[in-house]
């Protein structure tokens, strides 16, 4: 999909190597006094793809993109967004960017109309334009039946459409969503995704945090980060079959004993009891299953149900994190 500025008049620059690179950044690095926020990160993104950024909080997930949308200039490294030099021409990326952050941020007493004409006067869309501009993006949000009611008025779920329609609103390069979906209901959260996929499909480039492994498996590429650091990036299939993890769920006659037994196992990554199931997950340990049921069973503990599960992108990401990260963690999950 060609960009709103191309249809009209003012193109965007792209990159010379890869028309398709949206993002290609080197070692950015953003230090606040002695303290660094963001180490040297480097990624590539591309149009079309949906790219997703995973950690626990501080982990620089926030500060990284707001390095890449121009709105705070990197300490060190380099790269392009949108074909712009980030660290030269910081200003010029905000036009070709749509940004949405996890706090609505609209005027709560104005339209919804009202204001996506404000973020069309923002983005400089075409006066001659506007009006039709508004009308598709109003279409394509299913918000017809609003267009008139005071946002402030609408539940959750809407107002996170009217946010999107306005991030979108000038059919950005790059799309850019800071943890949105966090305060939204499972159902939202459901559209807001087909949305999303829609939005990709047309070759924008999408790149968001999120806390959410659910949201995480949606991506086509995913960067784990921890620490300011970058871990490991690339599918999500990828990124679990890297990690060479294993997955044994049971129920054991006395699931506390079976815990603090298991707790002990050599090659244990990560071992969590939700009720009476034990979720146990391994590396290097050659049939674990049959490993877990002996070591329980020598201890006198019975073993009412055993199976082997795939491992997943939280498997891969959680044994990646100290245990303090997944305390944290698991206080945003």
């Amino acid at each position: 999909m060609s960009s709103f500025w191309s249809r009209f008049g003012k193109r965007a620059e792209s990159s010379v190597a890869d028309p398709n690179l949206v993002i290609s950044v080197q070692g950015l690095t953003r230090t606040f006094g002695k303290f660094t926020a963001v180490a040297d990160v480097s990624l590539d993104v591309r149009s079309g793809e949906i790219f997703g950024i995973l950690g626990p909080n501080g982990a620089g997930k926030s500060t990284t993109i707001r390095m890449l949308c121009g709105i705070i200039k990197p300490s060190r490294g380099q790269g392009t967004v949108v074909g712009i030099d980030l660290l030269r021409q910081p200003e010029r990326v905000k036009q070709h960017v749509g940004y949405m952050t996890q706090r609505f941020s609209l005027y709560e007493d104005l339209t919804v109309r009202e204001n996506l004409e404000f973020y069309a006067g923002i983005y400089n869309v075409p006066y001659r334009r506007r009006g039709e501009v508004l009308d598709q993006a109003i279409e394509r949000a299913g918000l017809e039946a609003f267009r008139r009611r005071v946002t402030g008025e609408l539940s959750g779920g809407w107002k996170q459409r009217v946010a999107l329609a306005c991030a979108t609103l000038h059919q950005p390069s790059l799309l850019v969503l800071d943890e949105p979906t966090a305060n939204v209901d499972p159902v939202s959260r459901r559209a807001f995704w087909s949305r999303i996929h829609a939005v990709a499909a047309g070759g924008t480039a999408v790149l968001l945090t999120t806390h959410y492994m659910d949201e995480a498996e949606r991506c086509h590429r995913v960067a784990f980060v921890a620490r300011g650091q970058l871990l490991d990036i690339g599918t999500p299939a990828e990124l679990v079959a890297r990690r060479g993890l294993e997955v044994t769920e049971l129920v054991a006659s006395d699931a506390k004993q079976a815990e603090s037994a298991l707790s002990g196992l050599a090659g244990v990554e990560d071992l969590v009891r939700y009720g009476d199931v034990l979720r146990v997950t391994t590396r290097g340990i050659q049939r674990p299953l049959d490993v877990v049921k002996a070591l329980l069973e020598s201890q006198a503990i019975g073993v009412l149900r055993a199976e082997s599960r795939l491992a997943g992108v939280e498997d891969a990401f959680i044994s990646m994190l100290s245990p303090q990260e997944r305390v944290a963690m698991g206080g945003a999950t």
